[in-house]
């Protein structure tokens, strides 16, 4: 399943499963999106309860808490397990069968993929339910206007494979003046076992190694909150985990170019570089239906109201194109 480099465009006729990757903070992006009203809401169903096992991605943890507790108003005889630990622990789970869906925020490299068709014959379903946009935050007081992917890379990048003439260790190397000038960069992340690692090494640092500098984190609540603390300090997170203690750093593709911030407007016109599918994995084979708890529980997040509450936790709701596209993976 490979993901086209494009952002998911609001009017994409094309946007499959395994198409489009980004992403964006549901806090900012309330005043400047909505819920679009041709989104059907949630119709329930009878015969709905047992045990709903979810393992994976940290950036979707509140998520599916949030979509948890609107899916048990519904359905109170359902109970939810979740267990937000990073993207590399869905796969596993899903092979294992200790979890019913995997949440992923990115997408299943080839080998995970292998792994689960080794084991059941097929490969695993999958829907988008939700955008982010994956921000480069500082803190409130820091000046900056904007940074280029190649200037990220130099931040953050052992290797510089974007391409920029300089490792970038203070903020005068990146045009900031007065105190700020020598002022060294402190840098926070998350952990290899997050998608959010996986997607900023692919599309911040053109797959190249973090700095051994670069503060891992085990959860992306709590970089943002270092970053708030420290005022020298850069750090990636999904939009949904943004503060009023730190502010987004608009981004450009090179040097040069005109630089967006993570908005939902610059996300669905595929302006914003650093934009991704939120994703949840799950088994059905072929020619099977699904089970109805798991089936209810995706047509739930790809209503209205699923929606709703995407929007409140800071993230980017899906179009009701894109919400065509998904449904259709559960007939």
């Amino acid at each position: 399943m490979k993901v086209n480099k494009g952002l998911l465009l609001a009017g994409v006729a094309a946007l499959a499963l395994g198409v489009s990757t980004f992403g964006f903070s549901a806090r900012a992006a309330q005043a400047d999106v909505k819920v679009e009203d041709a989104i059907e809401k949630y119709k329930p169903v009878a015969g709905v309860s047992g045990t709903l096992s979810s393992v994976g991605s940290d950036t979707l943890n509140n998520l599916m808490t949030f979509w948890a507790e609107g899916f048990k108003k519904q359905y109170p005889n359902v109970t939810f397990a979740v267990e937000g630990k990073g993207s590399s622990t869905a796969p596993p789970a899903l092979i294992d069968g200790t979890a019913d869906i995997g949440p992923m925020s990115r997408e299943m490299k080839a080998e995970e993929i292998k792994k689960f068709e080794d084991k059941f014959g097929y490969k695993p379903s999958v829907v988008g339910v939700a955008v982010d946009a994956l921000a480069v935050f500082v803190h409130k007081d820091n000046p900056i206007k904007g940074l280029s992917l190649p200037q990220v890379d130099a931040i953050f990048s052992a290797n510089r494979k974007g391409g920029y003439k300089e490792d970038v260790t203070k903020w005068g190397q990146v045009g900031l003046e007065g105190e700020w000038s020598n002022l060294s960069i402190t840098l926070y992340g998350r952990n290899s076992a997050s998608g959010t690692y996986g997607f900023f090494k692919e599309n911040a640092l053109f797959k190249g190694d973090f700095k051994s500098t670069v503060k891992e984190q085990p959860g992306s609540s709590t970089v943002v909150q270092l970053i708030s603390e420290d005022r020298s300090a850069a750090g990636y997170s999904g939009i949904g985990y943004k503060t009023a203690g730190v502010k987004t750093v608009p981004i450009s593709k090179k040097d040069g170019d005109t630089a967006y911030d993570a908005t939902p407007e610059n996300c669905y016109a595929g302006k914003y570089p650093l934009s991704r599918y939120l994703w949840i994995y799950f088994n059905r084979a072929p020619g099977k239906d699904v089970s109805p708890v798991v089936k209810e529980f995706l047509s739930f997040i790809l209503s209205r109201e699923g929606q709703e509450i995407v929007l409140k936790d800071g993230f980017i709701p899906l179009t009701k194109k894109m919400i065509d596209k998904n449904r259709e993976v559960l007939k």
